[in-house]
């Protein structure tokens, strides 16, 4: 089965180099894949030549303009027409590509998703997902971006869209479901979590267990995560900040003096195991669940094997048919 990815060329800290190198990664890795690189075609063509790919699966198609930072999201998806982020989900809405992956402007990401590639039917609002790891696997948390002040029948949603993710993406049936939380107990919570709790116990298409406080997400207390915009946000810049952190202690106490620079040496293949273990960038970017087609979010500062793992990514989304499943699993009876 192909899988057609429309890559955002120009979006992210380091495009095009490396979005057109992860593009390339692809497609040499992955047999399935045939990639439509967004932007700038001097550029782009620049960057091509630099490397060695199967030329049939690669193409371009050409904008003139770049969704920076800094844009206002409405406005730069409406006024910047012919910008590469917008082409390329417009391939999407049009059926050209099966997938857009972008590690550009997230708050345009997400506006470009709602208003181009459009909702499905019955989804109330989409929400972005990223798998955040754990000393036993990956947990799915979700949402992490997209929906700042959310509603109980919208993380009720987000439950059933990420179980459906977490069940064929990560090949377990029946995952668990947990709502964050500031305590265990089914009486704690604020108003959002204390109204979204019974609807959880009582949605019979999830797997609920409960509450999870956020000292237990790095122990992976459950498959599928659920909390609303903001809060998983925190979540997820704590994740990131403590894992650097982490590392650069790690670093700093190896090369403090010569004897730990001895049983650094003698511990690295451990602690490389170590932290791959925490390693996002090998579960790809963040999908925006709910759309009728997908949308990944990567990284701004994504380097080739983010953009390659994002675009890999999508091969599981399409050959599991997640977006349908979705779909049957929101509309109204």
């Amino acid at each position: 089965m192909d899988v057609t990815v429309a890559v955002d060329a120009m979006g992210g800290d380091y495009a095009p180099v490396e979005a057109v190198k992860g593009a390339i990664d692809a497609v040499n890795e992955f047999s399935q894949i045939k990639v439509i690189l967004v932007g700038n075609i001097d550029e782009i063509k620049k960057e091509l030549s630099k490397h060695e790919y199967p030329k049939d699966r690669i193409s371009i198609e050409a904008s003139t303009e770049i969704i920076e930072m800094g844009d206002v999201p409405t406005l730069a998806i409406k006024e910047k027409k012919n910008s590469s982020l917008v082409v390329a989900m417009k391939l999407v809405r049009d059926k050209k590509a099966d997938a857009v992956v972008s590690a550009g402007s997230t708050g345009a990401i997400l506006v470009g998703g709602q208003l181009i590639v459009g909702r499905i039917k019955g989804v109330k609002r989409p929400a972005l997902c990223p798998f955040v790891p754990s000393k036993k696997g990956f947990s799915l948390l979700i949402d992490c971006g997209a929906n700042v002040d959310a509603k109980p029948e919208n993380l009720v949603q987000f439950a059933q869209m990420g179980s459906i993710y977490y069940a064929n993406v990560m090949k377990k049936e029946n995952p668990t479901v947990g709502i964050v939380n500031i305590g265990t107990e089914e009486e704690k919570g604020n108003k959002l979590v204390k109204d979204t709790y019974p609807l959880l116990k009582e949605c019979e298409s999830i797997n609920f267990v409960g509450s999870v406080e956020a000292r237990e997400i790095p122990s992976n207390p459950t498959d599928v995560i659920v909390c609303e915009a903001f809060v998983g946000n925190v979540i997820l810049k704590l994740f990131e900040g403590v894992a650097i952190t982490f590392l650069d202690l790690i670093k700093q106490g190896i090369y403090s003096s010569l004897r730990t620079k001895i049983g650094g040496a003698l511990i690295k293949p451990a602690l490389k195991g170590l932290l791959k273990t925490f390693d996002t960038k090998s579960q790809g970017g963040a999908p925006l669940l709910g759309l009728k087609g997908l949308v990944v979010k990567a990284h701004g500062n994504s380097k080739a094997y983010e953009i390659k793992t994002a675009i890999g990514q999508c091969i599981s989304f399409k050959e599991n048919d997640i977006q349908d499943k979705i779909a049957e699993a929101v509309k109204e009876k």
